[in-house]
């Protein structure tokens, strides 16, 4: 199965840290992750130095994940400049463009 997560809750970093990151990382998180997008306060977990976007940066390198921050949630953080190497910046119509020929079977927002 391939899924796309969209991250926009409170809880979207513990969820991340303590369960996806280690599962794919350990090869054990059963499905294929194509795609991740971070809103709002989440989009600070794709920022260079911080623990979670150096794990996300080695995901994107393993699998290949598309990793995008929302433009404006970025831009209005003052982080657009600072994403994690491979981490794209971009609205829905660019996440579209992205997952488009992944053939995706779910999209979980968390």
């Amino acid at each position: 199965m391939r899924v796309a997560y969209i991250f926009s809750t409170n809880n979207a970093q513990r969820i991340l840290d303590k369960m996806i990151i280690p599962q794919m990382l350990e090869e054990r998180h059963g499905v294929e992750v194509v795609g991740m997008m971070f809103f709002f306060d989440n989009t600070f977990l794709l920022t260079e130095g911080s623990s979670t976007g150096d794990r996300l940066q080695e995901i994107h390198e393993k699998y290949g994940t598309i990793l995008m921050a929302c433009d404006m949630c970025s831009i209005e953080r003052g982080i657009d400049d600072k994403l994690i190497q491979g981490a794209a910046i971009g609205c829905f119509p660019n996440l579209y463009a992205a997952l488009g020929s992944a053939n995706i079977d779910q999209v979980i927002t968390l």
